[in-house]
């Protein structure tokens, strides 16, 4: 695979405001996208933060360091051409909702579980209108079909942009519940990452911490950290 960047070749980076939203310019030339299209952003915020990215490159550009540029770039190129594909996995989710299966064993995990995701079913039920039933043991159980519609409704609701930051949000915590209690800012998204991450910490308690998954987790901490600040800018 060849490791060939593209070397940095402008000067200056300015945010110009466009007709739909905002856009960077390189030395007056605008940003397009990886598939050509406009790189027209909906906050002047997120415009800033792209704008800084393209700033920080040196001598080459590595798309690496530039999350939001690449979160934008996905928003557009392919979020945005198949939205309603894209809503429907993610409302998926909701009927095999991570919050919703429970240990049956030991009890002091049933309880844990118990403490830290009924209170988010209840909160689902009060802000989005939607009451997800919990089921004890992993054998599929659907959930009620008109909550699961509110909850489709929903997700659909969203705009391109939110929709991209939302993937990530719900398919990193395995929660679509998790993915609306970040983006709607119900706690805060650090304490909403441990919440999905309770049956692994559970574990390590019982057995041990593994390097190699604690540093999985951290890069999928980091991504989960950065769609909610996406999302966030995207309104």
């Amino acid at each position: 695979m060849s490791d060939w960047k593209p070397k940095r070749f402008w000067k200056t980076s300015a945010v110009v405001e466009t007709d739909g939203g905002f856009t960077v310019e390189l030395d007056a030339r605008r940003v397009k996208t990886p598939a050509k299209a406009a790189l027209i952003l909906p906050t002047i915020k997120m415009a800033q933060a792209v704008a800084e990215e393209w700033d920080a490159q040196d001598k080459v550009v590595d798309p690496a360091t530039m999350p939001f540029t690449r979160s934008a770039n996905a928003a557009i190129d392919k979020v945005a051409i198949q939205h309603a594909e894209v809503a429907d996995m993610l409302a998926d989710y909701g009927d095999s909702d991570l919050l919703c299966y429970r240990a049956t064993h030991p009890q002091a995990l049933v309880s844990r579980q118990a403490q830290a995701w009924d209170p988010l079913l209840a909160q689902a039920a009060d802000a989005l209108g939607a009451r997800l039933a919990p089921v004890a043991g992993v054998l599929h159980k659907p959930q009620p079909a008109e909550a699961i519609a509110t909850l489709r409704y929903r997700v659909h609701e969203l705009g391109a942009f939110q929709l991209a930051a939302f993937h990530d949000l719900v398919s990193l915590s395995g929660s679509l519940i998790l993915g609306f209690a970040a983006a709607q800012g119900w706690r805060d998204a650090d304490e909403i990452w441990q919440i999905s991450r309770l049956d692994e910490i559970w574990q390590a308690e019982q057995w041990g911490d593994d390097e190699e998954a604690m540093q999985a987790a951290e890069v999928k901490r980091s991504a989960f950290l950065h769609a909610k600040r996406f999302y966030d800018m995207s309104v």
